[in-house]
């Protein structure tokens, strides 16, 4: 090829014909002008070229995104990324607990709907029937009866109506740990940085089930004490104003005599329970709902707080404290296995990695070529 060049050149050098135009000649000056006009359209193109680059660089690294990118090999880098994974799942557990995703609201009709529900199936009206009313005042004084008013039979009365509230408390308890845990399940299928590390969101879930039963069982023994409190000390005021009310049977219910004696007043002295009226028993199981009522509105306000302040605010504030303490722990090795990934996943995101690299390698070189 050396030798046609030359030979090519010889030729229209010493050629009558083209000699005086020997320098626009043969196929190296054709090469040239070609060579040229090439050029001057790969720089008109560039700027669409570098677009297109671009474009498919921001796809891959969107891609890179979504499934993840490299996690480190260190210890610190792989702790690092399990840390951003709970914290970002315990963002989204929190929407669904104050109301930026659905869920929560169903804690609210724990309340609303079931515990009112609840308490209204309570058997007080058997529990209070003018026949248990006579049998609990007749067993409560023993072989003692009482000399004034059936004291220990109100107590025992009122003891074993507060005792019902136990069940609507314990079951508030369990709907509200029952909705946690679909929270907690739902918030891990939804946050998009854990899908690509099944085992660990199991470790998560199992970490959060903990902690949930942990908090379920702290807000059984608030709400059970909250009962509890109820019997350990009555309202003494609720009893003395109806003491103010002195009970009148039916036969001096329009005696005008302002001196008459009360009828209904117990004789001095021991008196037996079985010689009283229905009407008597059934004054005594109005004052103990009456009572129990007035009980029943306040336990209604207070557990509710009593379990929002033991299970939810307690997984809002420390849902995966015992987790984090876990982790920091543990060792490289074991912090491995907890983000290990699907093979399938790891090949794709390789073979992503090598086209971003040749993609910005071009863009380089093509803007180093552009600026000459």
């Amino acid at each position: 090829m050396i030798a046609a060049r030359r030979k090519e050149r010889e030729y229209f050098e010493t050629s009558p014909e083209y000699g005086h135009l020997a320098s626009k000649m043969g196929s190296e000056y054709l090469a040239k002008l070609l060579s040229q006009h090439l050029e001057r359209v790969i720089r008109q193109r560039i700027p669409s070229i570098i677009a297109l680059i671009n474009k498919n660089i921001d796809e891959i690294n969107a891609e890179l995104d979504r499934i993840g990118r490299p996690i480190g090999v260190d210890s610190g880098a792989q702790l690092y990324t399990i840390l951003e994974m709970c914290r970002a799942f315990e963002r989204v557990f929190k929407e669904h607990l104050d109301g930026g995703r659905a869920g929560g609201d169903r804690i609210y009709g724990v309340f609303d709907h079931q515990l009112p529900a609840a308490l209204k199936k309570l058997p007080f009206d058997r529990h209070l029937s003018t026949r248990n009313v006579q049998k609990v005042v007749s067993e409560a004084d023993g072989y003692q009866p009482h000399l004034i008013a059936p004291e220990q039979g109100y107590r025992r009365l009122i003891d074993g109506s507060i005792s019902y509230f136990k069940g609507p408390a314990e079951a508030s308890v369990d709907a509200v740990h029952f909705v946690l845990k679909e929270l907690v399940r739902k918030s891990i299928a939804e946050t998009e940085e854990l899908k690509r590390f099944p085992t660990l969101q199991s470790d998560i879930a199992a970490a959060a089930t903990e902690a949930l039963e942990k908090f379920r069982d702290e807000s059984r023994k608030t709400v059970l004490r909250l009962v509890d409190m109820e019997s350990s000390y009555l309202t003494v005021e609720f009893f003395r104003k109806l003491s103010e009310q002195p009970e009148r049977s039916a036969s001096d219910k329009n005696a005008s005599d302002k001196n008459a004696p009360d009828r209904n007043a117990p004789p001095p002295g021991p008196q037996n329970p079985e010689r009283f009226s229905d009407h008597h028993f059934r004054r005594i199981g109005s004052n103990v709902s009456g009572y129990i009522g007035m009980v029943c509105d306040t336990l209604k306000n207070s557990i509710p707080k009593a379990v929002v302040y033991c299970q939810v605010l307690a997984a809002k504030r420390s849902l995966l404290n015992q987790f984090y303490a876990h982790v920091g722990r543990q060792e490289k090795e074991r912090l491995g296995k907890m983000l290990d990934e699907d093979p399938q996943l790891m090949d794709r995101r390789a073979t992503l990695a090598k086209r971003l690299e040749l993609y910005k390698s071009a863009r380089d070189e093509i803007d180093a070529v552009a600026w000459k």
